[in-house]
């Protein structure tokens, strides 16, 4: 199983995915879940459905893992051939100093490096801060804006991290540029899998979701046209276990297990999810009837696709089973493999129990 997800992790998270340019990677979800399901359909957007059916009339169950990850955009080529930055989802301007990055153009890949003014020049005031994204450029090596547009590259164009992804030293730590959200993309994936051989008295119908990382656009109108009975996302959350950061404002450990989410809230967007208790008490007792160590999750500061889920249609009972992951935002983001199986567990033995209404 750990080789399975290990495979699953390196091949996903080594997709181009920014949100709205999720191509590649519905392209590898598709690769996945289409001999495992019995109906495979997409929408406008770049939803992508992976359908189960189970008995006739049998409740409708929709797992969602979005497929976006933060990037970048080309906004424009100064005359020097440097190329400015627009940020796609939430950046912490600390984390992108150093970064080699890849414009996905119209030639094929083209690398470049965020640069910024050398420590000789900066003043005393300019070091206490980050230096903030529209400052930072990318060299391309290129000594004009004709140069730069000779390889291929164009306003709009998107550009991500470059880094693969890989073990951490003989641990069973998985470190990428992209694991939110292509860790979630993995157990949906090996839930299905592992569906595909059993009988299920629900329909699953698997959501690989867009747009997260812009305000969580791709959920809500996949909820609407799925209209499950009842719906989990599943996404990566913070870990609070790593120096500097106090442990009781993110109380998850890597390692720790899944965690079952009772309740979160973003206060700058006015978005988030109070759980319905009658879920999260399914989500533990599927958890502790398989035996899947797991932890509790109320997230201050994050929400998740269940939000955009549970308002659509005529309103769908909707959680989140989360992945413990530090770094989250960064190129550097790290899970664990066994949280993940983990969860792939969990979320089997709820699907078991899903045979009517969860009252």
């Amino acid at each position: 199983m750990a080789d399975r997800m290990l495979d699953l992790m390196l091949k996903l998270d080594a997709a181009r995915g920014i949100s709205g340019y999720e191509e590649a990677v519905a392209e590898l979800m598709h690769a996945e879940l289409a001999p495992l399901s019995d109906e495979q359909t997409s929408d406008p957007l770049g939803n992508h459905y992976f359908t189960k059916r189970g008995a006739k009339g049998a409740p409708v169950l929709m797992l969602c893992a979005h497929m976006d990850e933060i990037g970048f955009l080309v906004q424009h080529i100064e005359d020097e051939g440097f190329v400015r930055l627009a940020g796609v989802g939430y950046h912490d301007d600390r984390m992108l100093t150093d970064q080699v990055l890849e414009v996905q153009g119209e030639n094929g890949p083209v690398l470049g490096v965020v640069g910024t003014k050398p420590a000789h020049v900066v003043g005393e005031e300019e070091r206490r801060k980050a230096i903030p994204l529209h400052e930072m450029f990318v060299d391309l090596g290129t000594a004009s804006r004709e140069e730069t547009e000779a390889l291929g590259v164009r306003v709009g164009d998107p550009i991500t991290f470059v880094r693969t992804g890989t073990l951490l030293n003989g641990t069973r730590v998985f470190t990428g540029k992209a694991v939110d959200d292509r860790a979630g993309c993995a157990v949906m994936i090996e839930v299905m899998r592992r569906l595909s051989s059993r009988s299920a008295t629900a329909s699953v119908v698997g959501v690989a979701a867009v747009q997260e990382e812009l305000g969580i656009r791709g959920a809500g109108p996949a909820g609407f046209r799925v209209q499950p009975d009842v719906a989990l996302a599943i996404d990566v959350t913070l870990c609070g276990d790593v120096p500097g950061v106090d442990f009781g404002r993110a109380p998850i450990r890597l390692g720790g297990g899944p965690a079952v989410k009772y309740f979160d809230w973003a206060p700058e967007a006015l978005i988030g999810n109070a759980v319905p208790r009658r879920l999260t008490d399914r989500l533990e007792q599927a958890a502790e009837g398989a035996g899947v160590t797991y932890q509790r999750e109320v997230l201050m500061g994050g929400a998740t696709d269940a939000w955009a889920i549970s308002l659509s249609g005529r309103g769908v009972l909707s959680g989140c089973v989360s992945l413990p992951s530090r770094y989250i935002h960064s190129a550097v983001g790290c899970v664990h493999l066994d949280d993940l199986e983990g969860a792939v567990e969990l979320i089997l033995a709820f699907i078991d129990g899903v045979t009517g209404p969860i009252e």
